[in-house]
């Protein structure tokens, strides 16, 4: 994946296959750092699965052998000069966390996280989202749960209600960031 969004949206999809009720982002810029982290309250992986699950060819998918998601974020994160790093407990969730040096020359371009984020949020279902984004000492936060009680009845896909997340976001990551270029 050419953009780190999409890579926090892939990891975070696999989430929503867990049946997560309550999924959080964070996405932290301090320090040269560019940090991930993506922690559910879905099924969780035993050990054994745990054990193997940066490996291309370990997946949960019928369709297919191979799954990348996680392994490619691993890989990306090391070689961007930072980190990876999961854990999970069966039956009560998964924290999956990555790291990345900002001005390292292998580190992807964040991306666009505004789109990867409603991506997310149309996929969601009954589950619920807080996407946390700072940068030094400014920070944004986006919960689905504020945004369900102010819409009563109306669905979170709706297609205005999407295009006002993604605005939303994008003004809000645009001012925490305060000019910089991530």
């Amino acid at each position: 994946m050419r953009e780190l969004s999409l890579n926090l949206l892939d990891i975070a999809e696999n989430s929503v296959k867990a049946k997560a009720t309550l999924i959080e982002i964070t996405v932290t810029v301090k320090a040269n750092l560019l940090t991930f982290v993506i922690k559910d309250n879905g099924c969780g992986m035993d050990e054994a699965f745990l054990a193997k699950v940066t490996d291309p060819f370990t997946t949960t998918r019928t369709t297919r052998k191979v799954g990348m998601g996680i392994p490619l974020l691993k890989m990306i994160a090391e070689m961007s000069g930072g980190e990876f790093a999961i854990t999970s407990e069966k039956g009560v969730g998964t924290t999956t966390s990555a790291t990345f040096q900002l001005d390292h020359i292998n580190r992807p371009p964040l991306g666009d996280l505004a789109d990867s984020i409603v991506a997310l949020v149309t996929d969601l279902g009954d589950s619920n989202l807080i996407f946390t984004y700072s940068v030094e000492n400014e920070k944004f936060v986006f919960d689905t749960r504020e945004v369900r009680a102010e819409l009563e009845d109306i669905p979170m896909d709706n297609p205005e209600i999407l295009v006002f997340i993604r605005d939303l976001i994008k003004q809000n990551v645009e001012i925490t960031n305060g000019g910089l270029n991530i």
